[in-house]
């Protein structure tokens, strides 16, 4: 699966922040840099990717890893996931009381935090389950520890947007195409529609509304992530079928392509390339992709045999088109 979907990623973004809920998750520099080196083994001969990563965080993570990856260039944070909230959660966090330590130190030696953020609790709806997480886990969090650098990750709610806004300089939040294109009826239309369920799951209109204008508002708390998570045809389409999005097939295109619909593709760029890397204090990349207006076809599925058995990876937007290409991109 790595070596067919990390081109695509490669293809458009000098770098990406990998996110760590492998099976088994990647839960120590040592492992980070070892996936490191099998995605740079994975992308094509001569291109220049620099994939940074974030290690998976756990109730049991060592105090010794926080210090060792402040001095890891290629460590970006550790990643929060509430144990059963998404992909792969099964190792994560059952009690935030109980990796307070580890977080104060995150906050000691600048070491940023990434979050899943939802509650699990199976008597809280869905589609509320990230404005609790917020009331409940992170909101209290930031009080104790505003030292601590925060990135709420592909926010889906109005909550969210305003969590960040209004929460200073340490914290940011990231928004993926797939919630800045969509509400949750698309998740229904005509039937079940499998490739559309993600965690955190689409939701009301007024909430991508909130997401449209914090991403092209030019706010620099807010930049582009794409939460991409390529999983098999026959793993989505079956009775339990597993969340994820998978949008590195064209997901700068279909960034341009919401920007552009908000008269506002001027400000994709800080988006997608300066707030990001600003907030994490990297250079900015001085490599350029042109975009133009010319529409770039997805295909159906990504890698699918010619025996259709369903090992293939449908894209965002499959057998569709977005009216924005990269230029010389064929």
């Amino acid at each position: 699966m790595l070596e067919r979907v990390a081109p695509f990623t490669a293809r458009q973004f000098g770098r990406a922040l990998v996110m760590p809920n492998l099976d088994p998750p990647v839960r120590t520099v040592r492992e980070a840099l070892a996936y490191r080196d099998r995605i740079l083994e994975a992308v094509p001969d001569g291109t220049r990717f620099d994939p940074k990563m974030s290690i998976y965080l756990t109730e049991e993570t060592a105090l010794d890893q926080i210090r060792d990856a402040s001095t890891c260039e290629h460590v970006l944070g550790f990643k929060l996931y509430p144990a059963g909230a998404t992909t792969n959660s099964a190792f994560g966090v059952n009690r935030v009381s109980a990796i307070m330590e580890i977080l104060e130190s995150m906050a000691r030696q600048s070491v940023c935090l990434q979050v899943h953020g939802e509650v699990t609790d199976p008597h809280i709806d869905v589609f509320d389950r990230e404005a609790v997480f917020i009331d409940q886990v992170l909101a209290p969090v930031h009080r104790e520890l505003p030292e601590l650098k925060i990135v709420l990750e592909h926010i889906t709610t109005r909550q969210g947007i305003e969590f960040v806004r209004e929460s200073g300089a340490n914290v940011a939040g990231t928004i993926t195409p797939q919630h800045l294109m969509y509400n949750r009826n698309e998740m229904f239309r005509g039937g079940i529609r499998p490739h559309q369920y993600c965690l955190p799951v689409l939701k009301r209109e007024e909430h991508r509304l909130a997401l449209l204008e914090a991403a092209t508002g030019g706010d620099p708390s807010f930049f582009l992530g794409t939460d991409s998570a390529p999983h098999t045809k026959n793993a989505k389409e079956n009775a339990c079928g597993c969340a994820g999005v998978f949008s590195a097939a064209a997901a700068i295109e279909c960034y341009a392509e919401v920007f552009d619909s908000m008269d506002r593709i001027d400000r994709l760029e800080g988006f997608a390339s300066h707030h990001g890397a600003d907030f994490y204090r990297l250079l900015r990349n001085t490599e350029q992709i042109t975009l133009e207006r010319r529409p770039f076809p997805i295909p159906e599925s990504i890698g699918t045999d010619e025996r259709n058995d369903g090992t293939g990876v449908v894209p965002l937007k499959a057998g569709e088109a977005v009216s924005w290409s990269i230029q010389g991109h064929v």
